[in-house]
């Protein structure tokens, strides 16, 4: 299977989908713990969610599952978190603590999936971005991330609905962070947070560079704000997407009319 599905349209806004796959090889299932099988920690629908939002723009998603390799951790395998609960490159435990491998990858399966997985992925979004700034000036990466809204191993009581991350606004030009949090905190019925608990991953803060004309800028969505349980087996409740939808079509809407502003000279 292709470790990466890339959509490419005509406008200036790239959806990054790092945590969306299912795909898990029969290779490593084998060495996953049925715990682990279930593949729990998925980013549910996310794609569903936002097709069709927005005219133009482009995907960029990763088709395996975030326990085969993370797309959204540097390939060092560095935390993004130090002294937080997190989980790794190729995460041992789940967002519960718990553990996921009957086996556990060594450094050699790790060094192969890095190449099979986490890079040609990485490829195409780096590829994608380039394109996009070539005909705009100008790339906005809006990084399409969800979880579950109770993790006391990782954050303590419920999580906001939107989780709005910039690194502490250093990945994207300040009228971008603005116009996202302003729409999320006048999104009546749903709680927000700016650089919160999570304050942008990997894909955030590698390619967020405003000054090269790449900016970047990850939403963690509270799962409970559009599926209709946050357990198995993770259905889509479309009649929470539906209410869900005008805020996020706002926020890539609001983007997409900020981004000839921040061309190079504009």
């Amino acid at each position: 299977m292709n470790p990466v599905e890339i959509i490419q349209g005509d406008g200036p806004i790239v959806l990054g989908m790092p945590h969306v796959g299912t795909f898990v090889p029969d290779e490593i299932r084998a060495h996953l713990n049925p715990r682990g099988q279930m593949l729990t920690d998925t980013d549910w629908h996310i794609e569903r969610l936002y097709d069709g939002l927005l005219p133009g723009v482009s995907v960029v998603r990763a088709t395996f599952h975030r326990y085969v390799i993370d797309a959204n951790r540097p390939p060092s395998g560095e935390s993004l978190y130090p002294g937080r609960n997190t989980t790794g490159l190729v995460p041992l435990t789940d967002f519960d603590g718990q553990p996921l491998w009957d086996t556990e990858p060594d450094a050699a399966e790790i060094d192969r999936r890095r190449a099979a997985f986490h890079a040609p992925y990485h490829r195409a979004l780096q590829a994608e971005l380039e394109r996009v700034r070539a005909r705009h000036g100008v790339a906005i990466l809006y990084d399409c991330h969800s979880i579950r809204s109770h993790i006391p191993f990782l954050f303590e009581g419920k999580l906001p609905d939107f989780n709005v991350g910039t690194a502490h606004g250093t990945t994207c030009a300040p009228q971008i962070e603005a116009a996202v949090h302003d729409v999320v905190k006048a999104a009546e019925g749903y709680t927000s947070v700016l650089n919160g608990r999570f304050t942008g991953g990997w894909t955030t803060r590698h390619y967020g560079r405003p000054a090269e004309g790449f900016h970047a800028i990850q939403m963690e969505l509270a799962q409970d704000t559009h599926l209709a349980s946050e357990a198995p087996p993770f259905a889509y409740s479309p009649e929470r997407a539906a209410r869900l939808h005008p805020h996020l079509a706002e926020i890539l809407a609001r983007l997409a009319d900020l981004a000839p502003s921040l061309r190079a000279g504009a």
